[in-house]
């Protein structure tokens, strides 16, 4: 045994001492010559005002066994007992050893150095350096902080893990934001500091949404943290002005919380181009100012996205349906009222944009034509509209403190927001504190890189400076509710009155107010079943009829709207998938003594429409059953189940409806959306289609007779059901990976 020992010893010496020598020389290479990595995809603009540096990485602290272990080298060539009694310190069965993890339990990247807990926790928010971890690796986020979407809310996550904030920021989990993170990588932690399962101990935190509001349960929730939701279909343009809890709710954060009893405290401030400020309560703008309303719509520039990733492509992003889109009454100050008392001077609005010299023109007057108006919401989301838009006496743009006549909700801005009409709403920025008036747009991701719009070849990594932010939105529509067959013959369209048969339905069927009639269409977990004339009045099913009736009325209603102040000149409807074409009714909401006037320079509200028409003839499935089956087994498993258009035994006849707007401009929508495809999934315009599809069925219907009827299923919209549908659909794009588990998308 004792001629062994000092065999086995220099072995294990020298293994350790290898490993050492290898991490500082690893270390001193990485800390001498690695280039420090920089977001490439973040824009000129982010890395001109990033903070840019080139730390030193914090050399890694040796374990007891490495601080012991360097003079070990004199030993092993000082004779066999000096070796002994060394090795007798250092014993397999040693609590120095037994702290240490072997060469062989690391096979991490050797070039990379290794930091203990300790030294990471020292580069928290309050450091000059900031880190982070993320599963067992560190990162030096130092750069990243000004290109952050979040701004410092990252460093809320610094000097710890950043994994508890992703558990509850879950747009974060998602391959391009790894790939971000992974370009500030410096290390990995050290092993001692690692679990059985190879990662730091879980830290718990605060959830910083627990303040949020109650949402109202009708929303459909795209994600939870941060709350992102939209109305269904059949609540979405039920009524002109968008009920405040039925608004679409689009955050990228928490809900700021402002005690209700101080926002009259609550401080604005405005900063001109020469760095003077000036600073206003809430109460100062009640009072020194006159209050304005605007009747305007607010849309998310991914509205629809989800017919663009469906008809076109994969996108980035939520995937919004038709109702990222809300109408109401507005009430506040008018920005520009607030600017001229802060001390803004401008020249004429008529002056060129390039400068000129000029005698009569003072040198401290600014080019409205050449300026930007910078937001900044407390949760530290920015955006920016040009100062012509703020400026002009028609433009309407209100720092609003009222919605719907009630005082704001937290959801909306609570207690003051920006609201900027016929402008994309990413530039209506909530609970406002601040406002500077800058030669540059806001350097903030939101205006530099998210809502931006590129051509369909450009790819997920285009150049973001080149871009134009979105600003003024392009004219759009959408189907909101269709009613097909004995649905509209019996009266269950809620703008319409009871008709006993289809020649008394015309186009000129009165409008009424669609939240004084009681509630008896839409989102309903079952289908509906209309039953067609041929239906007999024997217990004893007839025959499936070989088409649909010549007759079979169909009623759809929506929504149109152009920004820019653009009124809608037209609707144009098809039945048919775009042959053939017919006009929508255009509800004149403002003129309805019901609904109120509505207030504006200029047209910023949205349009509903209503059409009622006749469906062309379709054959219904005549195709044999499977053996043992009958067609009605089919049937009746088809209602039962809400297959409809997914019942993959029987044939589909279907037709496509379609709607496209057209502005008083004559701009009007596009065909398709692979013209208009882009990554981000922004402004998806294209005609809106809705497929419906006729299916036999024996199931009775409010008790009527047990004969045979239709039933007409659609997986886009709601009108007599459908709901069943529409989960099949998201389930289908689930599988495709376009959407998580009820998480949606990241913007």
């Amino acid at each position: 045994m004792i001629a062994r020992t000092p065999k086995s010893f220099t072995s294990h010496v020298l293994r350790q001492l290898c490993r050492c020598d290898a991490a500082e020389q690893a270390l001193y290479r990485t800390s001498r010559s690695r280039p420090r990595n920089v977001h490439t995809s973040v824009s000129r603009a982010f890395k001109d005002t990033a903070r840019v540096r080139h730390p030193r990485p914090t050399p890694t602290p040796k374990s007891p066994f490495q601080a012991r272990a360097a003079p070990l080298s004199l030993l092993v060539g000082g004779g066999v007992v000096a070796s002994f009694l060394a090795y007798s310190q250092f014993g397999e069965d040693s609590p120095a050893l037994q702290r240490a993890t072997p060469a062989s339990t690391d096979d991490r990247d050797p070039t990379l150095p290794r930091f203990r807990l300790a030294d990471v926790r020292k580069h928290d928010g309050s450091s000059s350096e900031p880190w982070v971890i993320f599963e067992d690796k560190v990162y030096d986020i130092t750069d990243w902080v000004a290109a952050h979407p979040g701004g410092d809310v990252i460093l809320r996550a610094a000097g710890a893990s950043i994994e508890p904030y992703w558990n509850i920021f879950t747009i974060h989990k998602a391959p391009h934001v790894r790939e971000i993170l992974q370009q500030y990588l410096i290390g990995f932690v050290d092993v001692a500091d690692l679990g059985p399962d190879g990662l730091p101990a879980a830290e718990s935190i605060e959830d910083p949404f627990v303040n949020d509001p109650i949402r109202d349960p009708r929303l459909i929730t795209h994600t939870e943290k941060p709350r992102n939701a939209e109305p269904p279909n059949e609540e979405l343009d039920r009524t002109f002005r968008t009920p405040n809890e039925l608004f679409y709710v689009r955050h990228h954060m928490w809900v700021p919380v402002v005690e209700e009893a101080k926002a009259d405290e609550h401080l604005l401030s405005i900063e001109l181009p020469d760095g003077e400020t000036k600073q206003y309560t809430l109460a100062d703008l009640k009072t020194k100012f006159p209050t304005h309303k605007v009747t305007a719509v607010l849309q998310c520039s991914g509205n629809r996205r989800n017919d663009m990733t469906r008809h076109a492509g994969k996108t980035n992003g939520l995937q919004w349906g038709v109702g990222a889109i809300s109408n109401a009454d507005w009430e506040g100050v008018r920005l520009s009222d607030i600017l001229a008392d802060a001390g803004l001077k401008v020249r004429d609005a008529t002056y060129p944009t390039r400068k000129v010299e000029s005698s009569s023109t003072s040198d401290d007057e600014v080019d409205a034509n050449a300026l930007h108006v910078q937001f900044t919401g407390l949760e530290a989301y920015g955006a920016s509209i040009p100062l012509a838009k703020a400026l002009d006496p028609r433009g309407d743009v209100l720092l609003a403190f009222k919605m719907n006549g009630e005082t704001l909700p937290r959801d909306h801005g609570f207690p003051l927001r920006a609201v900027v009409p016929g402008h994309v709403a990413a530039r209506s920025v909530k609970w406002l504190s601040k406002i500077v008036v800058s030669d540059e747009e806001s350097t903030s991701q939101w205006q530099r890189r998210d809502y931006k719009s590129f051509g369909p070849n450009e790819g997920p990594n285009p150049d973001w400076d080149r871009a134009r932010s979105i600003q003024e939105m392009p004219v759009t529509s959408a189907i909101t509710g269709v009613w097909v067959g004995d649905c509209v013959r019996r009266g269950r369209v809620p703008w319409m009155g009871p008709s006993t048969n289809s020649q008394n339905i015309t186009s000129n069927s009165p409008i009424l107010d669609m939240a004084a009639v009681p509630k008896k269409v839409g989102f309903t977990p079952e289908s509906f079943t209309s039953t067609s004339s041929n239906t007999t009045e024997t217990n004893s099913p007839s025959p499936c009829p070989p088409t649909t009736p010549a007759d079979e009325p169909i009623a759809l209603q929506g929504y149109a709207y152009s920004g820019g102040g653009r009124a809608i000149a037209r609707v144009d409807v098809s039945l048919d998938g775009g042959k053939t074409w017919d006009q929508a009714e255009l509800v004149n909401d403002c003129a309805d003594p019901t609904s109120g006037p509505c207030s504006g320079n200029k047209s910023w509200a949205w349009t509903r429409w209503r059409y009622v028409g006749a469906l062309p003839i379709l054959s219904l499935p005549a195709a044999a059953p499977e053996q043992g089956q009958g067609s009605e087994e089919i049937g009746e498993r088809s209602s039962r189940e809400g297959r409809g258009c997914h019942e993959d035994r029987m044939p589909k006849h279907c037709t496509t409806l379609v709607v496209k707007a057209t502005d008083d401009a004559y701009n009007t929508q596009p065909e398709s959306h692979r013209g208009i495809y882009n990554v981000r999934g922004n402004l998806a315009t294209a005609w809106h289609r809705v497929k419906i599809c006729p299916r036999c069925t024996s199931r009775p219907e409010d008790g009527d007779s047990n004969g045979r009827g239709l039933t007409w299923s659609t997986g886009e919209t709601y009108g007599c059901g459908f709901r069943k549908e529409a989960e099949e659909v998201r389930e289908g794009m689930r599988r495709q990976g376009v959407v998580g588990n009820g998480n949606g998308g990241n913007k």
